[in-house]
């Protein structure tokens, strides 16, 4: 059971992988679903940032408009006895669809999402994604195409089915015996920027290992008591966050690497919101699962992740 409620790591759709295999099927159901447009990166949205549905007749107006390119259909699954799909395409005139208001990325639509429409979307993105950069067999080079309602691509040569892969990282909330956390900022952030650190699992690894390695990498802290927090899917562009805190055994010697991360900061819950209130730190997005985790620590006065079970 997650010690943190993500705001990401909900399943909102039953995904039907039985009705994967069944092409008449699907497109019975294409015909009444609704349907989530996702184009060069961003979805088409209402007013109120909510997403905007689509008819199978509307998106057939948009392919005829000739505003967008040739899309895939992609089934995202049932609920309520609803089909839901995302149909993916890109735009033709890339400049000009990026003054359009009705389209939003993901993280600007975070904050306005139901938790339907966030499953939705998350599951959108991150297999548009995968499809996008997955147009050629890895085995003989030549096209793939979509199959399997999206969730696979198979190789028009040699028959080879392609699967969607996701990247395990972890990202980790840094303690002291005093309850202070650190925060790191890397150079590519927006000025002023900090949150928890993070790396992805590499071959052979377990969880827990990447956690002593990531840190000890990044900071030149050593970490204990390991402890599990929750985990989040992170489309950006095809990743699941598995969060942990720890403690730190040398706090005192802890240091930038000066590559990735080039400023560390040991935070009290006071010198926090001191920062925050004169503009010297700014915290990550609230959709993230890092946010999440700073907010727990804030919120819980010390408190750890076993003793809130």
């Amino acid at each position: 059971m997650n010690v943190l409620k993500l705001p990401l790591p909900s399943e909102a759709v039953d995904r039907a992988g039985e009705l994967r295999l069944k092409p008449d099927e699907l497109a019975k159901l294409w015909k009444s679903a609704r349907i989530v447009h996702f184009a060069s990166g961003k979805f088409r949205v209402k007013a109120n940032n909510e997403l905007d549905f689509q008819s199978a007749d509307q998106i057939a107006e948009l392919v005829a408009g000739q505003n967008f390119a040739q899309g895939e259909e992609l089934f995202l699954g049932l609920d309520n006895g609803i089909a839901y799909f995302a149909w993916c395409s890109d735009a033709k005139d890339f400049e000009s669809f990026e003054l359009l208001e009705n389209y939003q990325t993901l993280r600007a639509l975070g904050d306005f999402l139901s938790q339907l429409e966030m499953g939705l979307a998350i599951h959108t993105q991150a297999i548009a994604n995968w499809h996008h950069s997955h147009q050629f067999c890895a085995r003989c080079g030549l096209p793939t195409i979509s199959a399997n309602g999206g969730s696979i691509r198979k190789c028009t040569s040699d028959g080879s089915e392609h699967y969607p892969r996701t990247d395990g990282a972890v990202i980790v909330l840094v303690k002291d015996k005093k309850d202070r956390i650190l925060l790191g900022r890397q150079k590519v952030w927006p000025e002023r920027r900090f949150s928890c650190f993070a790396g992805f699992v590499e071959p052979g690894e377990s969880f827990e290992q990447t956690v002593l390695r990531e840190v000890f990498e990044e900071s030149g802290t050593k970490l204990e008591e390991i402890t599990y927090l929750g985990s989040q899917p992170w489309p950006f562009p095809a990743s699941i966050m598995i969060s942990f805190s720890a403690i730190a055994t040398n706090p005192d010697e802890a240091i930038p690497d000066g590559e990735e991360i080039e400023e560390i900061r040991w935070l009290s819950r006071e010198e926090l919101r001191a920062a925050i209130a004169d503009e010297s730190l700014t915290l990550p997005p609230i959709m993230s699962v890092a946010r999440k985790m700073i907010n727990f620590w804030f919120e819980n006065e010390g408190a750890d992740a076993s003793s809130k079970r």
